[in-house]
């Protein structure tokens, strides 16, 4: 047992026993209540590590989600007209397979499900529909290494070798795992050779650090001399949560945000259990992708999702009651500034950043047939999401509904802000 977790459990035991001994005192002793000693005594002794310790402050209920004012009925026909233009156009003939929000202050101004979640059993797509996410799920994994951060388990700077045993790369930290500045090379290449993985043996998180151990992977470049987008960072991250809940990444993201926020129809891929009932994805012609050595690996990707409880996340994610302020605003900050351009990423979030201060945050996804973009507003409080599980790169184009709530320089279709 961890040194704070057992400090933490003599501490209940010490307020359960003293606080009965007291309330005996107070009266006569008799049977009952040296009964009732016995069974607060033992109540309290009877709690494990996973109640008690680094999980304790991590809400076992939904957290109360709060809608910003109301929209009024002319706002949301005002953009309900040009945001439905922009879908027909890009999704004609009903072809977009998959789901689409846009929402503001909380509150859906348009949604769309269409196609088939699964062509074999033509089970259509609906609002409860989830999805393989992606690299969406990179946000998602970042949100919870924050909260932890938040919970004081750990800090952003800290070494990850005093957090995973045997870690081989000194100077990488927690944040360069986060904004990708660690230099660490893509666990998809350096397991392509037959030399350092059999093809035929699933690939689990901990393999990727086995490998990187016994194997000597050299890191790509030295840490936090520049980015280079890597997804055997996320996979790390993820193990970090693990050791620091005591739980599997499954049960960790549920715990920390997903039944917090009310996310009901998202979970975490499962490789032993999951692929008979998880929706598959698909190429343009409908064939199907089958599964593969990399689909166990999860952190950088393999969390199913809806546009619904994505919603719900952003919503939860920007609520400076679920999340101090200070520590999400890091995650807006551009760490990738080497070569001077627009396009950056902060702490699992990418953006746009344009010289005349406005910026634009996002992340997009693309596994298999699944492709996916998150969109966040900030500062006009905008959510817009595709999800889709039969490949297309349409998928990626909504950003251009951003300035339909902003000043944001897209180049797009006049007709899409005049109608």
């Amino acid at each position: 047992m961890k040194p704070k977790l057992l400090q933490q459990k003599i501490l209940i035991l010490y307020i359960c026993f003293t606080s009965t001994i007291m309330m005996i005192l107070i009266k006569n002793t008799n049977i009952p209540q040296l009964l009732l000693f016995l069974l607060l005594f033992t109540s309290c002794k009877g709690k494990n590590d996973a109640d008690i310790g680094l999980t304790d402050t991590i809400s076992k209920k939904e957290f109360a989600l709060k809608q910003g004012t109301k929209l009024t009925d002319e706002f949301i026909n005002s953009k309900k007209a040009s945001i439905a233009h922009f879908y027909n156009k890009n999704w004609p003939n009903n072809s977009m397979n998959g789901g689409f929000l846009v929402a503001k202050n909380g509150q859906i101004i348009y949604e769309k499900y269409e196609g088939l979640a699964n062509k074999k059993n033509n089970t259509a797509m609906s609002s409860t529909t989830a999805l393989h996410v992606a690299s969406v799920s990179k946000v998602m994994t970042a949100t919870a290494i924050l909260k932890l951060i938040d919970q004081k388990n750990f800090t952003l700077n800290q070494k990850v070798a005093t957090l995973i045993k045997g870690f081989p790369y000194p100077d990488v930290t927690v944040q360069t795992l986060l904004n990708h500045r660690s230099g660490i090379r893509n666990y998809s290449y350096f397991t392509d050779k037959k030399i350092i993985w059999d093809r035929h043996k699933i690939l689990t998180n901990q393999d990727i650090v086995d490998l990187l151990i016994s194997k000597k992977i050299t890191l790509e470049f030295k840490t936090d001399t520049r980015f280079s987008y890597c997804n055997t960072n996320f996979a790390i991250l993820a193990l970090i949560i693990e050791k620091a809940t005591g739980q599997n990444y499954r049960e960790a993201m549920k715990s920390i945000i997903f039944k917090p926020l009310g996310m009901n129809d998202t979970y975490v891929f499962d490789y032993e259990k999951d692929r008979q009932t998880a929706n598959p994805s698909y190429r343009g012609d409908w064939s199907l992708y089958y599964w593969d050595y990399l689909d166990a690996i999860y952190g950088d990707k393999n969390i199913y999702s809806t546009p619904r409880d994505l919603l719900k996340f952003d919503m939860g994610r920007n609520d400076p009651e679920f999340f101090k302020p200070e520590l999400l605003k890091k995650a807006f900050v551009g760490y990738s500034n080497e070569h001077i351009g627009q396009r950056n990423y902060g702490l699992g979030m990418r953006m746009i950043n344009w010289p005349t201060g406005q910026n634009f945050y996002f992340h997009t996804g693309w596994w298999h047939g699944n492709t996916s973009m998150y969109i966040t507003l900030p500062i006009e409080k905008v959510t817009i999401i595709a999800l889709s599980n039969k490949f297309t790169k349409t998928t990626y184009r909504i950003k251009n509904l951003a300035p339909l709530f902003g000043d944001y320089p897209f180049e797009v279709d006049k007709t899409l802000v005049e109608e």
